[in-house]
């Protein structure tokens, strides 16, 4: 073999190698941004269902507290009309005492 053509086959290999770095390298770099891509919609989605879950969980909040008050609201009522009805009764009982017909 002469040493032209072993020099012009070793150039020819250093440049596929070369070649074959330089589109690894690429391949690598878009893999790479697609990744990127990717992880800013995981990560945009998850801001947008974070928001949503903090939305809901207020609403939860602001419904249990109103749920509360009207408990509240109720056993305040219940206690009025036991109130009511054991002045009733006294009344009833009173009246019984002093009418002369009974």
């Amino acid at each position: 073999m002469s040493t032209g053509l072993l020099i012009a086959l070793i150039v020819i290999v250093v440049i596929v190698i070369v070649l074959a770095l330089t589109v690894g390298k690429k391949a690598r770099t878009q893999k790479h941004e697609q990744g990127r891509v990717e992880a800013g919609q995981h990560r945009e989605e998850a801001k947008v269902r974070s928001a949503r879950a903090d939305s809901r969980e207020a609403e939860a909040e602001e419904r249990g507290a109103r749920a509360k008050r009207e408990q509240a609201q109720a056993q305040e009522h219940a206690t009025a009309a036991k109130q009511e009805r054991s002045i009733a009764e006294d009344r009833i009982a009173r009246a019984d005492e002093v009418d002369p017909d009974r």
